[in-house]
């Protein structure tokens, strides 16, 4: 059974960032805005791909790459930069400032565990104003593995010295809060982008309709 958390990681692309602005860099560089979303699930099966291979796989090359994919080579490598750079401009979800001021007035650890890049995951929070609600940033550069292998939750545990069951995750992916659960953590999942869960995945312990309901129910746990 899921005990109160120690620490609360929450997931960042799609889950406290916004991602839509960067069609607008896409149209700017001459692309249909919607390819956004191809490219940015080919990103995501194209960074995971080395992993379960046994490899490791750089944030920026490897949405280079798939942008120079999904555009069928027709960007040059200024254009693709422009568009990569803007992953640290992008604006946060109405709920994650509350979501996140939450968890750190109840006097629990906030952190990001995320796949972006180091240095542009905290430019994106400083920018965003959540800098100063976030104790631990934990990216998969770190763990030299990408979600949803067990071995990046464990790091964040390691990073953050907390037993993995004490350590919480909150994301908008199903398929993030299975590999927290499979690593021992305690999952939190938020029905913005998927609706709901299915039977795919592992079930989160707590589920909530906003990022504040997720971490008001996380906050609850005894």
């Amino acid at each position: 059974m899921a005990v109160r958390p120690n620490v609360v990681f929450f997931d960042v692309l799609e889950t406290l960032i916004n991602l839509a602005p960067l069609a607008d860099r896409l149209e700017e560089v001459g692309q249909p805005g919607i390819i956004l979303e191809p490219w940015f699930l080919r990103f995501q099966r194209d960074a995971m791909a080395p992993t379960l291979a046994g490899d490791s796989a750089p944030f920026d090359a490897v949405a280079r790459e798939a942008l120079r994919t999904e555009t069928r080579l027709t960007l040059s490598e200024r254009e693709i930069e422009y568009v990569v750079d803007g992953f640290s401009t992008l604006p946060t979800f109405d709920d994650a400032v509350p979501a996140l001021k939450k968890i750190a007035d109840a006097g629990v650890a906030v952190g990001c565990l995320t796949v972006n890049s180091p240095e542009r995951t905290r430019r994106f929070l400083e920018g965003a104003g959540l800098i100063g609600f976030v104790d631990h940033i934990v990216t998969a550069q770190d763990a030299g593995v990408w979600k949803p292998h067990p071995d990046i939750y464990r790091c964040a545990a390691q990073v953050t010295e907390t037993p993995i069951e004490r350590l919480a995750l909150v994301a908008v992916h199903a398929w993030d809060c299975h590999g927290a659960k499979r690593a021992g953590a305690v999952a939190g999942w938020c029905a913005r982008l998927e609706y709901e869960p299915g039977d795919v995945f592992l079930p989160a312990d707590v589920m909530g309709e906003t990022l504040v309901e997720v971490a008001d129910k996380l906050m609850s746990l005894n």
